[in-house]
């Protein structure tokens, strides 16, 4: 995806969130059934590697318009990120 057709994605006319952003944050709200399907999807569904999904759905979490939007996903996402961070 080149980032022209990115920012095209994630451009919304009306202040919220993008196509794009809603179909990563609808991508964390789902389970998985086993290790690498979700990365699958990340690639089939929305033609993306897995190590940009993950930069753009950490670029996401700090974003307002995302905790407006799915609060409890953003929240809980946030959670396991810091908590992350801490380990380290």
């Amino acid at each position: 995806m080149t980032e022209d057709r990115e920012a095209a994605d994630s451009d919304e006319g009306d202040g919220g969130l993008g196509t794009r952003e809603r179909a990563l944050l609808a991508v964390e709200r789902r389970s998985w059934p086993g290790p690498g399907a979700k990365e699958r999807a990340v690639r089939e569904r929305l033609g993306l590697s897995p190590t940009r999904y993950y930069q753009l759905l950490n670029a996401l979490l700090d974003d307002p318009r995302a905790l407006a939007h799915d609060p409890v996903t953003v929240n809980r996402l946030r959670r396991v990120r810091d908590d992350r961070q801490r380990r380290r």
